[in-house]
């Protein structure tokens, strides 16, 4: 009996150590998710800002991550450096970022939206 007990502590120090691991890389997949969204996004707005006679296209994306700020290393979206205090694209908990091209500048932006 008491070889039991001693195993069932072992498993929940384990699964305690194990559960914060688990949601950080469940974090970082969804900001993985998130930035592979803007990738997309910033492409078709490159596309059609280029091909239509459009003087703006926007297009939207959802946002997946559940912590506020950008827990991964991701360089860049479109040339536009990713971060909380210093970076173009912030990362955000709730809501989506507004990806728009600018034919008169030629630029785009991506914008969070809460």
């Amino acid at each position: 009996m008491a070889e039991l007990l001693i195993v069932v502590a072992i498993i929940a120090v384990l699964v305690a150590i194990a559960i914060p691991i688990f949601t950080a890389q469940l974090e970082k997949s969804r900001e993985a998710t998130d930035a592979a969204n803007l990738r997309s996004a910033y492409a078709e707005v490159m596309a059609a800002g280029l091909s239509e006679d459009t003087a703006n296209y926007t297009k939207t994306v959802d946002a997946t991550q559940k912590t506020e700020g950008w827990a991964s290393s991701i360089d860049d979206i479109g040339g536009m450096k990713v971060g909380d205090t210093t970076g173009d694209i912030k990362g955000i908990n709730s809501g989506s970022w507004t990806v728009t091209y600018n034919a008169s500048s030629d630029t785009v932006s991506i914008t969070p939206v809460n």
